[in-house]
C-alpha cells in the first residue's frame, strides 16, 4: 500500500508528524513555565505578606512604646498650644506592690494610709464615694470600723415630729467631708477647690506615680520662675504652680506597727490607699480572673480528652457494608 502513494503525500505526511510533535513539546514547555511563574507569584505573594505583617507590628510596637515612655501618641503632643512644661513632669514608674497582673493590695499599707489621710488629708479633702463598711476586712475589723464612724455625728431624720436631728456613724454611712458645700471650701482655701479624692488615682494622668511625686516634689522654684503669693512650686503639677503646699513631712504621724514615718513612706502608703480607694474591687477582679482561667482551662482539657479518645473514633470509623447474597434466591 506504502507503494501506491505518492511521493508528495509522504512528504505531507511527515511534515504533519513534525508539526504536532513540535506543537505538543511546546505546550509541554508552555506548561511548564506556566507552573513556574504560579510558583514564584505564590512565592513573592507569601514574602510579601509577611514583609506587611513584619513593617505594621514594628510600627504598631514603636507608637506603643513610645506612648509607654513618654505618655502621649508621637506627633500629636507638638501640636498643642501650651508649652510641655503646662502639663507638668512626667512621673517615674515605681513598682508597686498591686502593679503585677496577679498581685494584690498591701492591705497594712493600705491601714497606714488611711492613718495618714485621716490625720492630714481629711482637713481638706474629701472620700465621698467610700463609706465605712468598705474599710472592713481591708484594713481594720468590723469593731475597729464601727467604733471610728460613731466618732462623727450625722445628720438624720426627720423624726416623729418632723424635725432632723443628729446621731452616730454607722457602717453603711459614708465618709464626711470637710466642708458643707462647696462654696464653704472655696472660702476656706483662697478660692481653690480641693478635689474629691475618691477617684483621684483613675482622675490623674500617671495614676499612682503621679501623685507619690506629687506628694515628694515640692522643691524650691528654679531660677527665671516666677510664683504667685500664696502658690507653691512642684514640677509634677500642670503649669508648676500649685496651691496646695507641702503637707507631709518626716514624723508628721506615728503608725500603730512602728513603721517609721518618713515623708516617702507615707506618701507611698496614702496612694496606695488612694489607689484602693479608686478600685476596692481590685483583689476580688484579680481573684475572679484566676479562677476563670482554672475553669477555662479544665473545660479545655475535658474537650481535648472528649475529641480525642471519645469522638475521635466515632468520627475515624470505617463501615463496611456486606450485600446480602442473593444468587441462590428465586424470584
Amino acid at each position: 500500500m506504502l507503494s501506491r502513494l505518492s511521493a508528495g503525500a509522504l512528504k505531507k505526511a511527515a511534515s504533519a508528524g513534525t508539526s504536532r510533535s513540535s506543537s505538543l513539546f511546546n505546550g509541554a514547555r508552555s506548561a511548564s513555565v506556566r507552573f513556574a511563574s504560579t510558583k514564584a507569584s505564590a512565592e513573592s505573594f507569601i514574602a510579601s505578606r509577611t514583609a506587611l505583617v513584619t513593617a505594621s507590628a514594628v510600627a504598631v510596637g514603636s507608637v506603643a512604646w513610645y506612648t509607654h515612655l513618654y505618655g502621649s501618641l508621637p506627633f500629636l503632643g507638638e501640636v498643642h498650644a501650651s508649652h510641655l512644661s503646662d502639663e507638668g513632669l512626667h512621673p517615674v514608674a515605681y513598682p508597686w506592690s498591686h502593679k503585677g497582673l496577679l498581685d494584690t493590695f498591701d492591705h497594712a499599707s493600705i491601714r497606714r494610709g488611711y492613718q495618714v489621710y485621716r490625720e492630714v488629708c481629711a482637713a481638706c479633702h474629701s472620700l465621698d464615694r467610700i463609706a465605712w463598711r468598705n474599710l472592713v476586712g481591708v484594713s481594720h475589723t468590723a469593731d475597729e470600723v464601727r467604733a471610728m464612724a460613731e466618732e462623727v455625728e450625722y445628720t438624720d431624720g426627720p423624726n416623729d415630729q418632723g424635725e432632723m436631728f443628729q446621731r452616730p456613724g454607722k457602717l453603711s454611712d459614708y465618709m464626711p467631708g470637710p466642708y458643707p458645700n462647696e462654696e464653704a471650701a472655696r472660702a476656706s482655701n483662697g478660692g481653690a477647690m480641693p478635689p474629691d479624692l475618691s477617684l483621684i488615682i483613675k482622675a490623674r494622668h500617671g495614676g499612682a506615680d503621679y501623685l507619690f511625686s506629687l506628694l515628694t516634689g515640692y522643691i524650691d522654684p528654679p531660677a527665671g520662675v516666677e510664683i504667685r503669693e500664696g502658690m507653691n512650686y512642684n514640677p509634677y503639677f500642670p503649669g508648676g504652680a500649685i496651691s496646695m503646699p507641702r503637707v507631709l513631712f518626716d514624723g508628721l504621724v506615728e503608725y500603730d506597727d512602728g513603721t517609721p514615718a518618713t515623708t516617702s513612706q507615707m506618701a507611698k502608703d496614702v496612694t496606695t490607699f488612694l489607689s484602693w480607694a479608686a478600685e476596692p474591687e481590685h483583689d476580688e477582679r484579680k481573684k475572679y480572673g484566676i479562677k476563670a482561667v482554672i475553669i477555662f482551662s479544665t473545660l479545655f482539657a475535658l474537650s481535648v480528652y472528649i475529641k480525642r479518645f471519645k469522638w475521635g473514633p466515632i468520627k475515624n470509623r470505617r463501615i463496611l457494608y456486606n450485600p446480602p447474597d442473593t444468587t441462590g434466591k428465586s424470584h
